[in-house]
């Protein structure tokens, strides 16, 4: 999630859409009327809709997480110190990476770096150092099964992702050029992140489609732990599934700066991809070589139970 700490965006007083064939070719029924919503009132109480979001998926997130680390006895305190610190470090990740990627905005007024109020976060510097520190944690609490316990990151990244989305959606982010598609924004005003959009026109909005994408993502990881997959399995899918969706949204998107073609984030979606394709071809290779050396030595086991698998 990455959203800009300036609203670069306005609405343009004219009635007609930029150039381009879509924005003459008249009236679009099937799109989807949008007017921006960066600010809630309740009242007297003033809210930002982004950071009300970014807030509310990190708690939802951190909810499956934790859920799911319970279904293995994990001590809760345990728990919910990891996952306070997991989130702590993908704050810290997604904010460095947004501002070393927009250093120029700050140079003038550098005091702006800590002010994530604003916005301005990217998913996979975050992603990137949570890991990280993960990967740290699990070598100091060896009694904690990893796979499941990625599992349980999966689950609550694609719930946490949903609601990001939502609020990306709310303050016109990640919006793409003029289109005739079906879930195309119809724009009717507001202030946007990016832009500035003219009344009436419409555009792709990959905010829309990848929080559509990551509602499918999340009902097949729920689906497949009820079938009682392998410890590991819902993070190779998870990977795997966002990193070919972000892949293919960023395409669409007019405002990212890209290097060759692509945009950053399209470069670490390469190595998303071929991680979990390579994660659930060697995991699916090592269940089926366990399950044959059980059935060897004569052990066995009822389907679909709980296996802890590697730990870090």
């Amino acid at each position: 999630m990455t959203t800009s700490p300036r609203w670069r965006g306005r609405c343009a007083p004219s009635t007609r859409p930029r150039g381009g064939r879509a924005g003459r070719a008249g009236t679009v029924a099937t799109t989807i009327p949008y007017h921006s919503f960066p600010l809630i009132h309740l009242g007297p109480i003033t809210l930002r809709t982004f950071g009300l979001t970014s807030a509310l998926g990190v708690l939802l997130g951190v909810r499956l997480l934790t859920a799911h680390l319970r279904r293995v006895d994990i001590d809760a305190d345990r728990i919910t110190s990891l996952a306070v610190w997991i989130v702590l470090f993908g704050f810290v990740g997604a904010r460095l990476t947004f501002v070393l990627s927009h250093a120029g905005d700050y140079v003038s007024e550098p005091w702006r770096v800590v002010a994530v109020w604003e916005g301005g976060l990217q998913f996979f510097g975050g992603f990137v150092l949570a890991i990280g520190f993960l990967l740290w944690w699990l070598r100091r609490n060896p009694d904690v099964p990893g796979l499941v316990l990625a599992d349980g990151l999966a689950l609550g990244l694609a719930a946490g992702l949903i609601v990001g989305r939502v609020g990306c959606f709310a303050v016109g982010e990640h919006l793409g050029h003029e289109t005739r598609f079906p879930l195309a924004i119809h724009y009717l005003g507001g202030t946007t992140v990016e832009g500035p959009l003219a009344i009436g026109v419409r555009v792709h909005s990959t905010a829309l489609y990848e929080g559509l994408g990551l509602v499918v993502l999340l009902a097949l990881l729920f689906t497949l732990r009820r079938r009682g997959v392998r410890p590991g399995t819902l993070l190779g899918v998870f990977t795997l599934w966002y990193g070919i969706q972000r892949f293919s949204t960023d395409f669409l998107r007019a405002y990212d700066k890209r290097v060759l073609g692509l945009t950053g984030a399209q470069y670490t979606c390469i190595a998303l991809v071929a991680f979990g394709a390579w994660w659930l071809l060697t995991h699916r290779r090592d269940v089926a070589a366990g399950e044959v050396a059980r059935e060897a030595a004569g052990e066995g086991g009822p389907e679909g139970t709980i296996d802890a698998g590697i730990t870090a």
